[in-house]
């Protein structure tokens, strides 16, 4: 599966096998993208400007995400969004 990194927007080849943990730099395309992400949210870059209104409605997506965190999951919503752009 061709994913896009967040990062630095380099397509990559994804590959995963089941029963098998994900690359060590899932979602990133490698480890200098992963550690650039990291310092963002260290140096709050990023951050989380306003709290969640109270009549906020998670997507479908957002759902399936929270209810269950396994590797199997996360490659089926991975799925899901890919088709759909």
């Amino acid at each position: 599966m061709n994913l896009k990194c967040s990062q630095c927007g380099t397509n990559y080849e994804f590959v995963y096998n089941k029963d098998e943990p994900l690359p060590p730099n899932f979602p990133f395309c490698s480890k200098r993208c992963k550690s650039l992400d990291l310092g963002k949210w260290l140096n709050e870059e990023y951050r989380i400007s306003s709290p969640i209104p109270q009549d906020y409605e998670a997507s479908e997506i957002e759902t399936e995400a929270t209810s269950d965190n396994s590797d199997d999951n996360i490659l089926q919503i991975l799925r899901k969004s890919t088709k759909s752009e």
